[in-house]
Order: structure tokens, then sequence, then C-alpha cells
């Protein structure tokens, strides 16, 4: 039986009752997942009429499709989202932040200190009051320097053996040394809660205090700072505060839709501030509320909840509310529907500004995809990519990027530190792949479609191994570069090239792939120096123990700065036995 008849004949069946539909491509991979309320009418409509676009090309890969009844749509949209999650279908997209949106933490366990964090869904602090959160991270930021200014919190992280310089500019109590009452840490904690509830009466009038303190001193440096605060704040609060008698945390959300490409716009308010909106412009295959919803859904998934949510009239507000256990409502007139109209016409002006750019991005990226496809001859989907980095043989790192249909996908990229002594590019593949695919065997997680390793067959060789030990069967592919650095070939385990056009959308694709695992892997490399690989690096010195470590650390903070550094001073600092060793040793690598 042909496609077509096969289809045909499962279309008949389906049912008119609730559920999800899983579509198939020749290879039997699920390249969509969607909901209904009526099976048989929304599967049946994939087939019938004339198709444009993105829902085209899903319309034309389709060749088999499977359903699953469920007793209500709001488990079929559960279902849907479960369904995605697990296989990662290439034609729907899950729209959900690399990062949680930061929120301001007031720890007030023994004494009171602000930050700012991201904080996890499993964070349960009792000591710690969370506020926001604040999708403008600088916003946040700004926020707890002007409070720590104000107020005398605790500013360091470890106590110190004496009281530190905070405590002689007045900007701490000296937590560390002093004895500082309950009374006062607890009057401390309320002003700062009172202020970033949204009441800032208390902390303008101690700035103003301040500044005319500064003043009756002639002290117009200091005063003319405090003025700035005074006016930065002021300046924030006349661009957020907006006319509303309450103080409730709410979203409001609200879409625009033209040619196949849907714009959503998320206002934040929190306790009557406007703090931040949100805008996402992407193409649709589906029912555009059932979009809609999705969106919602999956934002919240990485996203604290707010006390309400706003949406228009079209969604199904009993549906999202019982999903989400909140409230969603939809106002009909007075501020509130105003509020829901300014997300609207946000979301209007965003798509008529950056349709073409989006169509032409959108257009790029599938089109360098497709391509790749038909070159290899294999339906890629899923792109894993590796790079290595080490600092004189040591402080070994490997990281992992991910390209889905041709775009990145920066939550599935993964780090990893150098476990064994291997120092060259080989072995360290080796391990890493070893690590990744073992992963992936035990955690049932998404197999890539292809995998890239910087270099040529001697690296692809180095995966295939692993692969073949570990029982999977994944194209890699080596990319190889001319004498300018750009990628020129791809080459499989059995030494085959395909020859990449300079310009072309591969080239760009690939180029725009090695660059990103490499820039990725380098600023892991970077993090974990500055975070202590200089301290692993004097350990291999010999004659260099703990001590003479720590004084080096200390005085010279880099491998660099003890390059530079004369021999006749660090003789002076760990003898001259240790000087010559360490000297040694940064020369010959």
């Amino acid at each position: 039986m042909d496609t077509k008849s096969l289809i045909k004949r499962k279309l008949e069946l389906l049912p008119l009752k609730p559920g999800c539909y899983l579509m198939k491509d020749n290879t039997g991979k699920v390249i969509y997942v969607g909901k209904a309320k009526k099976l048989k009418n929304r599967v049946s409509s994939y087939f019938n009429g004339t198709k444009t676009g993105k829902t085209k090309v899903l319309v034309d890969n389709i060749v088999d499709f499977e359903y699953i009844v469920t007793s209500s749509e709001k488990e079929a949209l559960l279902l849907e989202i479960n369904l995605i999650k697990k296989y990662d279908p290439k034609y729907n997209i899950i729209f959900r932040d690399d990062k949680q949106y930061p929120y301001i933490a007031l720890d007030y366990d023994k004494y009171p200190k602000l930050s700012v964090l991201r904080p996890s869904k499993k964070y349960k602090n009792k000591n710690v009051k969370l506020f926001g959160p604040y999708p403008n991270s600088g916003y946040a930021k700004k926020i707890v320097e002007v409070l720590n200014r104000i107020y005398p919190l605790q500013k360091c992280k470890n106590f110190k053996s004496d009281v530190c310089l905070y405590y002689h500019i007045g900007e701490c109590l000296g937590y560390c040394k002093l004895d500082i009452t309950k009374e006062v840490t607890d009057n401390i904690t309320n002003e700062i809660t009172n202020f970033l509830n949204g009441d800032y009466s208390n902390v303008i009038e101690k700035l103003t205090k301040k500044m005319e303190m500064y003043s009756s001193r002639l002290d117009f440096e200091n005063a003319k700072e405090i003025k700035e605060l005074i006016d930065y704040i002021k300046v924030i609060l006349s661009k957020q505060k907006i006319d509303l008698n309450d103080n409730i945390n709410r979203d409001i959300f609200n879409y625009y839709v033209n040619d196949d490409f849907i714009s959503v716009q998320v206002l934040h308010y929190r306790k009557g501030n406007l703090v931040e909106r949100k805008s996402n412009i992407y193409e649709i295959n589906s029912d555009e509320i059932d979009e809609f919803t999705n969106y919602i859904i999956s934002f919240y998934e990485d996203n604290t909840l707010p006390k309400e949510i706003f949406v228009p009239s079209s969604v199904d507000i009993d549906l999202l509310s019982d999903t989400l256990n909140v409230k969603v409502i939809t106002p009909l007139k007075g501020t509130k529907k105003k509020l829901l109209d300014m997300a609207y016409d946000n979301a209007k002006i965003g798509l008529k500004e950056k349709e073409e750019l989006v169509k032409r991005n959108i257009s790029l990226t599938v089109k360098a995809n497709e391509e790749l496809s038909t070159l290899i001859g294999k339906t890629i989907h899923r792109i894993e990519s590796f790079d290595n980095s080490h600092l004189f043989g040591d402080a070994s790192v490997s990281a992992m990027v991910v390209y889905i249909d041709g775009k990145k996908a920066p939550k599935e990229y993964r780090k990893y530190k150098i476990k064994s002594n291997s120092r060259d590019d080989y072995h360290m593949m080796q391990e890493v792949l070893e690590r990744r695919y073992s992963r992936v065997l035990i955690d049932n997680l998404i197999v890539p479609d292809l995998i890239l390793v910087d270099g040529g067959i001697i690296q692809v060789h180095a995966a295939e191994e692993i692969l073949d030990n570990l029982g999977l069967d994944i194209l890699v592919l080596g990319m190889q570069k001319n004498d300018k650095h750009k990628i020129s070939f791809l080459v499989d385990t059995n030494g085959i090239s395909y020859e990449i056009e300079k310009n072309s959308n591969i080239f760009h694709l690939l180029e725009n792939i090695s660059e990103e695992v490499h820039r990725f892997v380098i600023s892991f490399h970077r993090d974990l120096r500055s975070k202590g690989s200089l301290s692993s690096i004097l350990d291999n010195i010999e004659d260099i123990g703990p001590t003479r470590r720590n004084k080096l650390i200390k005085k010279y903070k880099t491998i660099n700065n003890i390059k530079e550094a004369p021999i006749e001073e660090l003789e002076t600092l760990i003898g001259k036995k240790g000087a010559k060793n360490i000297k040694d040793a940064l020369k010959e690598n």
C-alpha cells in the first residue's frame, strides 16, 4: 500500500475524541507532535487543502502517523508536552529560556545580605526572601548595588579575621567582629523588604538625609553621588510605575499572527511595576491558539508562576488555569484591559519590524541543514560537535555544543573536565565521547544524527572506536580546514571526503558550529583557570609545596604574571631552587 492510500485509510479510522497525534517520516522518526479536541478533524486538516511555508514542508515529509486518545483536552495538552520532550520532533519548537530569570534574594538567616540569583525549582531556603523575577538582570543588579550602598549589609561571603573597608566607610556593621542585635538586623530587613515590595519612600528619605549631611560638611563630591542615586531611583520608578491599585505579581500574554508567523509578547508586572517585557517570533505549523497555549505552559517550566496571568479571550482560560494551577483571566475593561491591548500592540509591531529578518534567517538555517543532509545522503536533525582545550598539557577540558535543524540549542550544551592523564586530542576525544554516549544509553537520551569533530580521519577513527564499543551507529564526520583555517572538507571513517564550497550555506553553518564549540570550550577553560587551575599547574612543579604554591597564587594570580616576573623576585619568595624549577617548567611548555 502506498503512502497516500495508507494515510487515507488511517484518517477514516480516527475518532472524534481528544488526544495527541505523532507524525512520522520515512525513517519512522517522529517529526511532529500535536494535540486536538477532535483527532479526526485536526489530523485530516493537514492533508486537505493547499499548504504553504513550513507546514507544506512538514506535510511533504509525513509518511505515517500514530495517535493516542485521552479522556480530556487537559490530559491531551499535558501528554503533548511530554511527548515533545521525549521525541524532540523536528517541526516542534519548545519555547523555553536558556536560563531562569534572576531574583533578588534577601538572606536574613543571621545577618542580612543581598544577592542576585537564579533559583532552581527545588530552592527552598526558609531564611531567604525572593523578589522578582527580573527578566532584566542588569536592573536587578543595579537595585542590589543601590541597596548595598544605603544599608550596612553583610558584604563578605566569608568572615575575615577583622573588620574590613566596608565597616570603615559605613557600609557594614562589622558582623564578623561585633555583636549586632537582632532588633537592628530585623529593622534593616523590614525596610529592604518594603522597598522591594514597592514602598520607596524610606529609601528616598534616607538618601536625602545623607546628601544633606555631605552638603553641610561641604563634601560636594559625595553629595553629588548621592543625588545621582536618588535621581536614578526616581527615573526607574517613573518608567516602571503603572496606575493599578494593587501589588499583585502578574504576567500579561498576547499574540499576533501573520503569514504563518506568530509574535508573542509577555509583559511582566511585579508589585505594580512593569519590570520587563519579552517577545518571541517564530513559524507555526498548527492552530495558533494551540501554539500560543503551548508557549505559555512551556514558559513556566523554567520560570516561577505569578499570582495572575492575563490572556486574550480566544484562549481557553479554564484549561490553562487547570493545567498551571494559577489564576488565569481575560480582563474586559479598564486599565487591565489596556495592558492586554498593549501586549497585543507590541506583538503586532514586533512582527512587522522583524518578520522579513526572521523569515530570511529561518530560510537560510533550514536551507543549510537540508543541503547538508543532501550532501551526505542522510536526514540531519540533531548535530553534536566536540572540541578540546588544555594549558601546558594540563587542566584539560572538552565541550559539546548541539544544533537542532541548523539552530543552536544552548540548553543542550555540556562541559567536561578530562579525568585521565591524557594530553593528546585523540585520547581526550575518546574519553569524552565514551562518557557522553554511555550517558545517552543509560539515561535513554536523544541520539544525534551526526557527530562533528574538529580534525581529520584520525579524530574520526577515535570517535568511531568508542561508538563501536558502545554498539551505537552514529555518523561521525571530521571538519578538515585549509591553510587559512577555514573548513574545506568533511571526511568520514572510510576516508570519503565531501568538499565544502566556500560561502555556501553549508560552509556558513559548519563555520558557525566550529566557532561556537571553540568559543564554548575556551570560555569553560578560562573559567576553570580563574577558579584554581593555576594551583593544579603549580602542583606539578618539583619543589613547590602547598606553602610556596599559596604564596605564588597570592602574589601573582596568573601564570603569565609568574612567567614575566624576574627570577630574582621569585627567589626571594620561594628560594633559588623553586624559582629555577618554575622558570624551567614554564619555558619548556
